[in-house]
């Protein structure tokens, strides 16, 4: 283990870097830990409530609300799996493991009698899925791997926070994809029955136009795992493990051009990259840069585990969940899905009128009293 303390401009918090190896990942010969973090405690407090935040691979070792809760008296592990920018390779039951060492080097070491996961945006489902394999191991490796190590063997968390939160890496991209696309291997090739950016169609965009483009959003994930299998069947033939390919045209979800679409206060046209005309034109995007097995293991409807439902149906700990009314790529509709399918006896759900980082004034301030509220309540 590696630990070292690192300094914060914030007043009366101090941040640990954590580095750890896993089960089935060893140090790396240049040095780094599979596992890494930062720890945020208040100066002086030996808090016995953390919270762990775990993205599929975005860094969370500096997440934003790890400082407003360290002055709250709440420990936060900002805690980042192998697969942190390597989304290509990511297999979730060896991340499950690792999300596995942060909680219990929390336990462990730190002393915390109380650990809550916080499933943010795109870890919504990935820490669903840490709790429920905890308590009920249902989690299988992909076709022809094993489990991996310590899979069946996770220390379950004590709560559960879903924040600004979508229901699975699946469904998210079919919602964002571009349903005019005719050629996965031609970024130009378009429908222009489909064409979600043409006058023709929109906005406002009819019911009859929108149900079909989602029909046929749903036809082009399963097209393309469609053909991933038996591209994969090809290359193991051959004696090849696997091969890389590209998922362009992924910012186009009618809610994002049509705010008449599930009405919100987000501004129109807008998503996470910019005018939705132009981000979906760009090089850049979720599932931009996939492998076949990844296709199939992290963004398949058909296959994917990475869906939210089927490990929220698990999940009987308390459990929170907070919307964020002005988010141009997460909806009510997606706050309201994870709650509904929460097993959770003790849920509830909270709205803030703030973008998907919660970065409008007195936002994260607000959340951070939320979640603090939410906990005292419970468990100090």
């Amino acid at each position: 283990m590696t630990k070292a303390p690192v300094d914060t401009a914030t007043p009366g918090v101090t941040r640990e870097f954590v580095g750890l190896s896993s089960a089935t990942a060893r140090r790396a010969g240049a040095g780094g830990h599979p596992c890494q973090g930062l720890y945020h405690r208040g100066v002086g407090r030996k808090p016995k409530v953390a919270m762990i935040a775990t993205h599929y691979q975005i860094d969370f070792s500096e997440h934003y609300l790890a400082d407003y809760m360290a002055t709250r008296g709440i420990g936060f592990l900002g805690w980042n799996t192998r697969y942190r920018g390597f989304e290509s390779s990511f297999l979730l039951d060896h991340a499950l493991v690792d999300i596995g060492v942060g909680v219990r080097w929390l336990r462990e070491v730190q002393g915390v009698n109380t650990v809550v996961l916080l499933g943010n945006s795109g870890g919504g489902s990935l820490m669903a899925a840490y709790q429920a394999q905890s308590v009920d191991p249902h989690v299988t490796p992909l076709e022809g791997m094993r489990p991996a190590a310590g899979l069946a063997d996770l220390p379950p968390a004590d709560g559960y926070v879903a924040s600004a939160a979508h229901p699975g890496r699946p469904d998210v991209l079919t919602a964002w994809m571009d349903a005019s696309v005719v050629d996965e291997n031609d970024a130009v090739a378009t429908d222009p029955e489909l064409d979600l950016f043409s006058d023709d169609n929109g906005p406002p965009y009819t019911a009859a136009f929108v149900k079909r483009y989602r029909e046929a959003q749903i036809a082009r994930n399963h097209a393309i795992t469609d053909w991933a299998e038996t591209e994969l069947k090809r290359l193991h033939a051959a004696g090849f493990s696997d091969r890389p390919f590209t998922v362009l045209r992924t910012w186009a979800d009618p809610r994002m051009v049509d705010p008449a679409l599930e009405p919100t206060k987000r501004p129109a046209n807008m998503c996470y990259a910019g005018v939705p005309a132009k981000a979906n034109r760009s090089a850049h995007g979720i599932a931009a840069a996939c492998t076949l097995r990844n296709w199939i293991g992290m963004w398949s409807l058909r296959h994917a585990q990475t869906r939210a439902e089927p490990h929220l149906a698990r999940i009987k700990c308390p459990a929170l969940v907070i919307n964020a009314e002005q988010d141009t790529g997460v909806y009510p509709s997606d706050a309201k899905r994870i709650y509904d399918a929460l097993a959770s006896t003790d849920k509830t759900h909270f709205s803030i009128d703030t973008d998907h980082y919660f970065t409008t004034p007195g936002a994260r301030s607000e959340k951070a009293d939320t979640i603090a509220r939410w906990i005292t309540k419970r468990w100090r």
